[in-house]
């Protein structure tokens, strides 16, 4: 999802059902993570801040910590980072997870960290500039930003029917790549790799497909009351691949990157959800 749940986000600790989008994006997320952390050679991580996307906050560096990566987590709300903390507990995972109410400073040594990473997180950072300074003070090899696709379609219809008190709460300033590529280097950080990424073959709808059509139903037919949606029909969740319940989730959704590895970047530019910006100081 391009726009970040600011209602809602709580609904999915109790109900985990992330739907078919969220779920593909964790695992092409995943396969991109390991591969800059092997490429650099990174074993500590921090990931701040964690919160800007749809379904099951907090979970993004889940699967490397399950490779035995170390990870420190950052988030702005109190109750959203115990839940966060009490479901990698559950699921036998160590992490660091930290309160940070505006991200104008890390509390953190000089290169404490070899990578640092967010997703789709800059909305709600008070400060870009006083963010990505810091981060680039704790940081000693690698910084990766993925950033929601604004060229995207569904970008673009997200923000269009965004309603203003929502619109009042996140900065889309903050998810601009070429500022956040300018702020880099004035800090003596340069963008090493550039690209589209989560990059399914449907647009970004920002939403599951069962409320996707319950609401496409209730805009045809306005004089008739909107279907109750099943709030549980078929659950798709990575926390099944998680506890091992569903093996085959990952090849699954690998299955429908056709999209992701054919598409030319002129086509992903217009539908790629998301695009990731990588830096080195080297």
């Amino acid at each position: 999802m391009a726009i970040p749940i600011i209602d809602d986000w709580g609904k999915y600790f109790s109900n985990p059902h992330e739907g078919l989008g969220s779920s593909y994006e964790r695992i092409i997320l995943n396969q991109k993570l390991h591969l800059v952390c092997k490429q650099y050679s990174v074993t500590k991580i921090l990931e701040t801040p964690s919160f800007g996307f749809t379904g099951i906050s907090g979970i993004n560096s889940l699967d490397l910590a399950r490779y035995g990566y170390q990870i420190t987590l950052e988030d702005h709300d109190s109750t959203r980072l115990k839940l966060i903390s009490k479901l990698w507990n559950e699921l036998n995972l160590d992490l660091i997870a930290n309160l940070n109410t505006d991200y104008n400073s890390l509390d953190y040594p000089d290169e404490h960290f070899e990578m640092a990473w967010n997703f789709s997180a800059l909305w709600f950072v008070k400060s870009v500039t006083l963010f990505l300074s810091e981060l680039c003070r704790v940081s000693s090899k690698c910084i990766m930003i993925c950033v929601p696709n604004q060229d995207g379609l569904g970008y673009r219809v997200q923000m269009k029917n965004i309603n203003p008190a929502q619109r009042a709460m996140i900065n889309p300033d903050n998810i601009n790549p070429k500022r956040i590529t300018r702020l880099m280097y004035m800090q003596g950080w340069y963008l090493r790799q550039k690209a589209y990424i989560d990059c399914p073959p449907w647009f970004d709808i920002g939403m599951t497909k069962e409320e996707f059509f319950a609401t496409l139903l209730k805009r045809k037919n306005k004089h008739i009351p909107a279907p109750v949606i099943n709030p549980n029909p078929h659950p798709v969740t990575i926390l099944d691949y998680y506890k091992g319940i569903d093996p085959l989730f990952a090849s699954r959704m690998l299955r429908l990157s056709f999209v992701e590895r054919v598409a030319p970047e002129s086509f992903k530019k217009y539908w790629a959800h998301h695009q990731y910006l990588l830096f080195t100081k080297d």
